[in-house]
């Protein structure tokens, strides 16, 4: 059996599952729940933290060209906004309609999109 190399999340009690009330989204070919913030793979007697890696689908690039309307209407993403947090690289985005919001000055950057499970 392979040995996971993953970091886990310490003291899990949390039973994450289709009806858990997580948010599931598709990642590496699995899985993942976002909790408070965190990426949580169910995997075997623990859970593993994962993170969306930069890459063509979900790129670090500066959009300010990128209209979510949140900056219109005085919406500013950050904790207890109101959307979840995802851990992307070495960041936080926001999930929105599906895809990855980086706050960005006066802007939001569009960092890719999520396929939702």
């Amino acid at each position: 059996m392979a040995t996971c190399t993953a970091e886990h999340h310490a003291n899990h009690s949390h039973r994450h599952g289709a009806d858990c009330g997580h948010v599931a989204i598709r990642h590496d070919g699995h899985i993942c729940y976002l909790h408070d913030g965190h990426l949580h793979y169910p995997h075997g007697d623990h859970v593993d933290e994962h993170v969306i890696a930069v890459s063509t689908t979900n790129p670090v690039d500066c959009t300010p060209g990128h209209s979510c309307g949140a900056y219109e209407t005085g919406h500013v993403h950050g904790p207890g906004c109101g959307h979840e947090a995802v851990p992307h690289g070495d960041h936080v985005c926001y999930l929105v309609d599906g895809h990855l919001h980086y706050p960005h000055g006066d802007h939001c950057d569009d960092h890719g999109r999520i396929e939702l499970a």
